[in-house]
């Protein structure tokens, strides 16, 4: 397990290593058969939406490392008005991670499922969900424990 990073308020890896633990094992359950880019794209634009500085800083470099389109990653706060730069399947994930992430606000529109489930199987869509939801509880905990942006917790332990 990596130690707390200076400053932050909770450190979830030492603090509660079980849970933890548990979290990344379900995380990578739930991005399991998805197309790689495209489960960036989900993390990061959630993270967008949460303000979670600590995960758009490790998702944005891992997606960049891993070979993602720069533009792609440039646009994705602005993906309804980026026509021509995502198919699909990442416009109906991207859907429905603005619908999940702010889902106290209007819940779920059906036209935002329907699309979704029109371009994902129904395995692929649970994967999707799921990794909405992670993503979400991530940005939750890496805010809640002032966890830095900068902080690379692969290179530190």
């Amino acid at each position: 397990m990596t130690a707390a990073p200076e400053g932050t308020r909770m450190w979830m890896p030492s603090s509660n290593p079980v849970v933890y633990k548990a979290l990344v094992a379900l995380q990578r359950a739930s991005s399991k058969d998805l197309d790689a880019g495209l489960v960036a794209l989900i993390y990061i634009r959630a993270s967008q939406i949460n303000g979670c500085a600590y995960c758009l800083h490790m998702h944005t470099s891992d997606a960049l490392e891993s070979g993602a389109d720069p533009v792609k990653l440039g646009v994705i706060a602005a993906w309804r008005e980026s026509t021509g730069i995502f198919d699909d399947r990442e416009r109906a994930a991207l859907a429905l991670t603005d619908e999940v992430t702010l889902i106290a606000e209007s819940g779920i529109a059906s036209e935002v499922f329907e699309a979704a489930r029109a371009v994902f199987d129904e395995y692929e869509l649970g994967q999707v969900l799921a990794s909405i939801a992670m993503i979400n509880t991530w940005n939750r905990i890496a805010i809640t424990g002032g966890y830095p942006t900068s902080f690379d917790e692969r290179a530190s332990g």
